[in-house]
């Protein structure tokens, strides 16, 4: 099976499409500065245009770990996750509180989907 990557530098990949798979690296917002709601939205937003590259959309999600650094934004989270998932096709999810590379990041969200 071909392997098609999408998004990569000499490090890693955005999106790694195998076989009818697309596996996300672990995203997060571009601006840092906004509030878990404010970055909730640029990532998921990011999601949607890396799974549309890969040729499937977030009704095909598999598998989501969301890393939260502050589980005091759980609730305010999940509001902007609500709203964005397709309720009649949720993923398998995990969510945890974890710091992360940078502090003024909030969360990080790596999915898998099928293709």
């Amino acid at each position: 099976m071909t392997i098609r990557r999408i998004g990569s530098n000499h490090r890693m990949s955005e999106a790694v499409v195998y076989g009818n798979t697309v596996y996300l690296a672990g995203q997060v917002a571009k601006d840092a500065s906004q509030s878990i709601t404010g970055q909730a939205e640029q990532v998921l937003a990011g999601i949607d245009a890396l799974l549309a590259e890969a040729g499937t959309d977030k009704s095909k999600l598999l598998t989501a770990t969301i890393w939260l650094t502050d589980m005091g934004d759980f609730a305010a989270f999940n509001k902007v996750w609500d709203a964005w998932v397709d309720q009649k096709n949720p993923p398998a999810r995990a969510c945890v509180q974890s710091p992360l590379v940078l502090p003024d990041w909030k969360l990080e969200i790596q999915l898998s989907a099928a293709v």
